[in-house]
């Protein structure tokens, strides 16, 4: 059973899913401001922390700054903001996944666990990824092209990373989307083809001579060993 902490301020939000998340099968404690947030987050040291942005003592974004400055608790942001920079800029500063309301909580549910299973297996991000010259590894966020180090954004390394983990494998933009930006399809399209762009500078190809960043049209992309 995973000890949940809620930070929301609605008490109708509030009761409602830590009910919804109780039938699931969770244990789930709530904290209506964030400064008990982070006090419950540091005392009880939950699973995993679900998160609101509109909190009526701090704005949320202040709360997971504070709360990585002394916890890797995960963090679930569940908020009714999608703008789309404030949600990269939520994911960057580490939170774990990103929901936009309204939502079901059933689709809660399923990213708790998701989110969970990804902390339960240190050693999948420690695992070093390879495709031709390119080494990336997950736990210490680096990456090298043949023995150079890459600079990479932190937008950009998540996106390689999750193409470079399915070599081969077309990669739609609606799975690049949920799963890299945390955001539904939509207007965010331009967005990753801006970042493919800007790898493709920094793995030394282009759209016209690729080597690998292989665009399929019609379906997505792919990372293959130009070799």
């Amino acid at each position: 059973m995973a000890q949940l902490l809620l930070v929301e301020d609605d008490s109708e939000v509030r009761s409602r899913l830590v009910r919804a998340l109780g039938e699931r099968g969770h244990a789930v404690a709530s904290a209506p401001t964030g400064m008990d947030g982070i006090r419950r987050a540091v005392n009880a040291r939950p699973d995993l922390v679900i998160l609101d942005l509109g909190l009526p003592d701090l704005d949320g974004a202040e709360v997971l700054r504070m709360l990585r400055a002394v916890s890797s608790v995960p963090v679930i942001v569940a908020t009714a903001r999608d703008d789309e920079r404030e949600i990269e800029r939520i994911l960057n500063a580490g939170a774990d996944d990103y929901l936009v309301k309204p939502f079901g909580a059933g689709q809660l549910d399923a990213r708790v666990r998701a989110v969970l299973r990804r902390a339960d297996d240190p050693g999948a991000a420690a695992r070093e990824v390879r495709v031709g010259g390119l080494r990336m590894n997950a736990a210490a966020r680096e990456a090298s092209l043949d023995g150079r180090p890459l600079e990479l954004s932190p937008k950009e390394f998540d996106l390689l990373l999750y193409l470079a983990s399915r070599p081969g494998q077309v990669v739609s933009k609606r799975e690049l989307l949920t799963e890299v930006w945390h955001v539904p399809l939509g207007g965010a399209n331009k967005t990753i083809d801006v970042h493919v762009a800007w790898l493709r500078r920094k793995l030394g190809e282009s759209a016209s001579r690729p080597r690998y960043l292989r665009s399929v049209r019609g379906s997505g992309i792919k990372i293959v060993d130009p070799s």
